[in-house]
Order: structure tokens, then C-alpha cells, then sequence
């Protein structure tokens, strides 16, 4: 009975540490929940042995020939994520070199890992003002992990892109009109980070938004053109009032002085004459004398 129990109890203990040593080798298979199928990862069945063991003998009866069909290559920008009778193949995505398959059993698939951009098409949003608008924007995006990428989605790509679209509408939906027009590095911020933690489980990393483009319907432009506009010209009359009340009050100040000073008056009027004079004008002008204009500056007593 003793001996019994002590087989059990090892037997308990050299599966927890294979079990241990598979999550060990692909991680992502534990963060997605799939830790039994990782433990019979390695387990291929009868069914799946024989497949091996006969891909094995065609590949050493074809030598050399059958090197094209084990070795491949992926770049350096590239990752190989291999599966084996549809299980993923422990140890993470292959690359960047030289890495082998088993013919017929073994399939892979590339993953390209630079940085990708694409350009969201305009999108319609009604605004929190209630303000019909077209925005586009710009997304660069980059696989990051390309296990994920392929076992957790159909197409990373083509999901990030119609993702970009919902989320560049409801980001903008939640904005008035004066906010999408000034703070568009705030909204590339909120749409980055939005997208960045829905593509996570996809092994995606969204690395930059930017809003491209805010088109405004065409009586909107020309309200806003109106008003900007009116503005303007109320700015230019309130600047031109301010220019005529300084002339004025300097005016006054040089009229205060001239009565104060009558040689000053005088030589106004030769100033004046000599203007005229180079001007080739033939009108000619006679001040009255400066006594006789000095009657008329004083105020009359009652």
C-alpha cells in the first residue's frame, strides 16, 4: 500500500513539473486561459506519431532534395509562428534565420513585425453640439507579439482598421466642435491609448494617432467665414476710432500751443504756402494777418 501511495505521489509530481515546464516554455498560452491544451502540446497521439515518424523516413529517402522543404528563412523584420497537426508549437515564434519544419505535418506562418500606417477613411460624426463633421486620421500600428497575433484573430490588420474607425467616432462624439478644431493632439492621445489597450490581446501595439482633417459642412464654413469676418471689421473700426480720437487730441494740443505762441502760427502758414508751392498748384493763398486772426481766437466777453 505504502508503495503504492509513493508511486502516486510521484507520478502527481513529474506531471505538475511537465505541466510546470510547458507553460514555462509559451507563456501566452497562460495569459489566454489555454493551459491544458499547452500540456498536451507535446502529446501528439498515436495518430500524430506515426504522421512524424513517416515524414521522417521520407525526408532521410529524399536527401538532399527534401532540405528545400524543411529549411526556411524569415527576415530580420519577420517571425515564423509554426503549428504541428494544429497545435501551436511550444516555444514562441521562430526567427529571424534559418528554422526547420517537419513536411505535412508542420505548417507556419509569417509575421511581420515593422511598423505599419493606413490612413481611416473620413467618418461622419455628430458631435456633443450636435454638429455634423468628417474627420480622417492617420494609425501606425506594429505587431509585438506574432503568436497572438495569429492564434487570437483572424486578420490583426484588417481588425485594427475597423477598429480605428469605431473608436475615431466615439472619441469624437463625446467632443463639442471648438474642442475637435483646438485640441486635436488631446484627441490623437485618447484615440492612441483606446486603441492600444483593445489591440493588446491581438499583439498589437498602436504607437501614434494623428487627426488628419476636420471637414465642416458648407453653411457651417460659411457661417464661421460671416462671423469671422464681422470680427475683423468691427477689430479694424475699433482700431481706426482709437487712431482718430490720438489724432485728435494731438491736433488739440498743437492748436493750445499755437494760440499760446502767434510765430508759430505764422510759420504754419508759410509751412503751408511752401507745400502748396511745390505741388505746382496756381491757387494762391493770403492768411489774414495775424492780428486780425488774433481777435477772432479770443473769447468774447459778455
Amino acid at each position: 500500500m505504502d508503495s503504492t501511495n509513493n508511486e502516486f505521489k510521484n507520478y502527481s509530481a513529474n506531471e505538475t513539473e511537465a505541466s510546470f515546464n510547458v507553460l514555462e516554455a509559451a507563456p501566452w498560452v497562460y495569459a489566454s486561459g489555454s493551459s491544458t491544451n499547452a500540456a498536451r502540446e507535446n502529446k501528439l497521439g498515436l495518430c500524430g506519431t506515426l504522421l512524424m515518424a513517416l515524414s521522417f523516413v521520407i525526408i532521410l529517402c529524399t536527401l538532399p532534395f527534401s532540405l528545400c522543404l524543411v529549411i526556411k528563412v524569415v527576415q530580420e523584420y519577420e517571425r515564423a509562428v509554426i503549428f504541428r497537426l494544429g497545435r501551436l508549437l511550444s516555444g514562441g515564434a521562430k526567427g529571424p534565420g534559418l528554422f526547420c519544419i517537419i513536411p505535412c505535418i508542420d505548417s507556419y506562418s509569417k509575421v511581420d513585425m515593422r511598423t505599419v500606417s493606413f490612413d481611416v477613411p473620413p467618418q461622419e460624426v455628430l458631435t456633443k453640439d450636435s454638429v455634423t463633421v468628417a474627420v480622417d486620421a492617420v494609425v501606425y500600428f506594429r505587431v509585438q507579439n506574432a503568436t497572438m497575433s495569429i492564434a487570437n484573430v483572424e486578420d490583426a490588420n484588417r481588425s485594427t482598421r475597423l477598429l480605428a474607425q469605431t473608436t475615431l467616432r466615439n472619441t469624437l462624439g463625446t467632443k463639442n466642435l471648438s474642442e475637435i478644431l483646438s485640441d486635436r493632439e488631446t484627441i490623437s492621445h485618447l484615440m492612441q491609448s483606446s486603441l492600444d489597450e483593445a489591440t493588446d490581446p491581438w499583439g498589437v501595439r498602436v504607437e501614434r494617432v494623428e487627426v488628419k482633417d476636420v471637414r465642416l459642412p458648407v453653411q457651417l464654413q460659411r457661417a464661421m467665414a460671416a462671423e469671422a469676418e464681422a470680427t475683423r471689421e468691427a477689430r479694424a473700426k475699433v482700431i481706426a476710432a482709437e487712431g482718430e480720437q490720438r489724432a485728435s487730441r494731438a491736433l488739440k494740443e498743437a492748436a493750445d500751443i499755437m494760440c499760446e505762441s502767434p510765430a508759430s502760427l505764422q510759420l504754419r502758414y508759410l509751412q503751408t504756402l511752401n507745400t502748396i508751392s511745390a505741388e505746382k498748384n496756381s491757387t494762391i493763398i493770403f492768411p489774414l494777418p495775424i492780428e486780425v486772426m488774433r481777435n477772432f481766437m479770443q473769447p468774447q466777453s459778455h
